[in-house]
Formats: structure tokens, C-alpha cells, sequence
């Protein structure tokens, strides 16, 4: 029996970190890539908006907390939250997978 779209979890997580660019974001974030400019830098073609809109999706979501400094310029770091902290087996296995069958393509 195939479940309801709205009753689904693999249609619930892919909602919270599907698409081209969060998987990678949270791969970066763990990795100490913790600043918007340095996500910038770290994947190609993402546009400002997009990361400033998948950012915001990923803190509303509770993935990702943004902490702000009170500095001029003002300085914002971005962290995983316990729950975003649990994506990682997931987050692991796609770059896994990844690894395994790039290789296969050389």
C-alpha cells in the first residue's frame, strides 16, 4: 500500500532537506563552513537569495540555529541543532554513496 503524500516520511524529511542546495549546506556547516560567505564560496552557483532562503528554510525547520554578534559589521554563525545533528547518518550515506559510484565513473 503506498502511504498519503501527507503521511509519508520520506516525503516529510525530503521537504525539510531535499533539493540541490541543503544537503549541501549541512555538509558544509558540520565541516566548520559556519559564516554566509564561506557557504557562498563553498558551492558553486548558489545564488545569495537561494542561501539566504535556504538558510532561513533550514533554521525554521530547527536544522540550523543562527547566532548574531554584536559587532559592526555584525557577524552571524550558523550551527546544527541536536536535531539537525540526527540528518547526519542520512547526510553520510549520500556522501558515501557519492563516493562509490564517482569512482565508478573513472
Amino acid at each position: 500500500m503506498i502511504e498519503s503524500h501527507e503521511k509519508c516520511p520520506v516525503t516529510f524529511t525530503m521537504g525539510v532537506i531535499g533539493g540541490k542546495w541543503k544537503p549541501i549546506i549541512l555538509f558544509l556547516v558540520d565541516k566548520g563552513a559556519n559564516r554566509f560567505g564561506v557557504l557562498q564560496r563553498g558551492i558553486q552557483g548558489i545564488s545569495k537569495q537561494m542561501l539566504t532562503k535556504q538558510l532561513r528554510e533550514l533554521e525554521r525547520d530547527g536544522i540550523l540555529s543562527r547566532k548574531i554578534f554584536a559587532e559592526i559589521p555584525p557577524r552571524v554563525e550558523y550551527s546544527l541543532t541536536e536535531k539537525g545533528k540526527s540528518l547526519f547518518p542520512i547526510i553520510h550515506q549520500m556522501k558515501n554513496w557519492g563516493e562509490t559510484h564517482m569512482a565508478l565513473l573513472d
